[in-house]
């Protein structure tokens, strides 16, 4: 037997013991399902790819968690630009009773909302109009409190009034995936919910 000391640099079975690998990760589906779960509203597609990074293609991640959550009580669903967990809509009737109601507005915040949903981006001037009445400051505060209206910039006019718009809360909210969900505007003129402003 040789006595001949071997080089821990040059005989592969000796040396320092191997350096643990690093850990490969969590699964794809399984981070972007958690970091959904644990966010307070929808997530923009651009948020999961940079929480991914290389490692997988955000919108393939998506369509496999919908997939997944098709036929459950959670449905995946797309909300304005981002995405979020709701609950089935056939159980609704079930859940009506154990939900929170939306928080409750005066009809001045509800009339307004609805020309700022339908009319967007809409001047105060042109709130009025609509309404016929002239709309008191608390009314449009209330509004952005709830989280459902903001500023939308400035129309280029004399004076240049503030635009408002609708928010990705207020999507969430009435449970619309994107502002074309809303019903048309004929039709709510057909079934006497909105009065056109004079002169249209």
């Amino acid at each position: 037997m040789s006595d001949t000391p071997r080089d821990p640099a040059t005989d592969p079975t000796l040396g320092s013991a191997a350096e643990p690998a690093e850990p490969a990760g969590p699964d794809p589906v399984a981070l972007v399902e958690a970091f959904l779960f644990a966010a307070s509203e929808p997530v923009e597609e651009r948020e999961i790819q940079a929480l991914l990074g290389g490692r997988a293609e955000a919108g393939a991640v998506l369509e496999r968690l919908r997939a997944r959550y098709r036929e459950g009580g959670v449905r995946l669903e797309r909300v304005g630009r981002g995405w979020a967990f709701r609950t089935a809509p056939e159980l609704a009737p079930w859940l009506a009773r154990t939900v929170r109601p939306l928080r409750r507005l005066s009809r001045a915040a509800m009339e307004t909302l609805a020309v700022i949903a339908w009319q967007q981006p809409v001047t105060r001037a042109e709130i009025e109009a609509v309404r016929g009445v002239s709309l008191s400051a608390g009314t449009l505060d209330l509004l952005v409190e709830v989280g459902w209206v903001a500023p939308k910039g400035r129309r280029e006019v004399p004076g240049r009034p503030l635009l408002w718009g609708t928010t990705p809360a207020f999507l969430d909210a009435f449970g619309l995936a994107s502002l074309a969900d809303l019903p048309k505007l004929e039709e709510l003129a057909v079934g006497g919910l909105f009065k056109p402003p004079a002169g249209d």
